[in-house]
């Protein structure tokens, strides 16, 4: 296979989220976005023992025009929102979410992670739409550990979640509104593999821990995403040590861009509009019910 180099590394660096301190792989200094994503924060941590549900995690908030995608980890991630869904899903699952024209939702850590204060690590990274389906009607997808389907490397020593798109035959559980490849891999010491990358995709691998040489060449650490050049059919990995990681490609949507906060449009009227929207009650409403 003729491999991609190695087009940068961005390390993460800390950002304070209304007091909650996490990893930010994207965007960076010098890179708003890897189209089609836009954001990659990851967080470990836990609360204090005893904690109450409704106190903790990411209270209701608005998203309209691209999908935000929680990987979990440790712990629970408790799932609220405007479509009347409450949905948990544990350590090795995911939460997909397309906010279409406009949702309202939470994230909490489970009410057994809050109180015993367990770890709570998740990455969480945004996945731009098309414009023909910015204002589409929103839907949840969760996906389960269990029902992730799952590839084994040839050496025995890389198991993969196929999470989006195609992989070795296997399709992800998870349909998206642009091709995307989702993997979560983990490594034993010493596993190898060979991921293909469709022709035109834009890629990416960030590790959460552990070390990995990259083509046999770069060796990357824990909290860096490696951002790949098109310049190939794929990327060879290998573990230095115990290590997860994922690897995101995607279809460049190559369509304009403007944010502002939870809003992602292709016009600043379209910023206003979905402002407008969301103080209207158009985004729904959701009041949060606790145990």
């Amino acid at each position: 296979m003729n491999y991609r180099s190695v087009k940068q590394i961005l390390p993460a660096f800390k950002v304070d989220m209304g007091g909650v301190v996490l990893d930010q792989a994207l965007p960076h200094s010098t890179v708003k976005q890897i189209d089609p994503f836009l954001l990659l924060h990851h967080l470990n941590t836990s609360y204090p023992a005893g904690s109450k549900q409704q106190e903790v995690g990411v209270p209701p908030h608005p998203h309209r025009g691209f999908a935000p995608v929680t990987f979990i980890f440790q712990g629970g991630v408790h799932h609220r929102d405007s479509m009347n869904i409450s949905s948990v899903v544990h350590g090795g699952g995911t939460q997909w979410m397309h906010a279409g024209k406009g949702i309202v939702h939470s994230e909490r850590p489970t009410k057994e992670v809050a109180e015993q204060g367990s770890t709570w690590e998740l990455i969480q990274f945004w996945v731009n739409l098309p414009a023909k389906y910015k204002m589409s009607a929103p839907q949840y997808h969760p996906l389960s550990h269990e029902d992730t389907p799952l590839v084994t490397s040839a050496d025995g020593r890389v198991k993969l979640g196929v999470v989006a798109g195609d992989f070795q035959e296997v399709q992800g559980g998870i349909e998206t509104y642009s091709p995307i490849l989702a993997l979560r891999m983990n490594f034993e010491a010493e596993g190898q593999i060979d991921i293909p990358i469709p022709e035109g995709f834009n890629a990416f691998v960030y590790l959460l821990d552990g070390q990995l040489a990259v083509n046999g060449q770069s060796e990357v650490k824990e909290k860096d995403l490696v951002w790949l050049a098109k310049d190939g059919a794929g990327v060879h990995l290998k573990a230095k040590a115990a290590t997860r990681a994922i690897l995101l490609a995607g279809e460049p949507i190559n369509e304009p861009l403007v944010s502002y906060g939870p809003f992602v449009m292709n016009k600043q009227s379209e910023i206003m509009e979905a402002m407008q929207d969301f103080q209207s009650g158009k985004m729904g409403h959701l009041e949060e019910v606790f145990d």
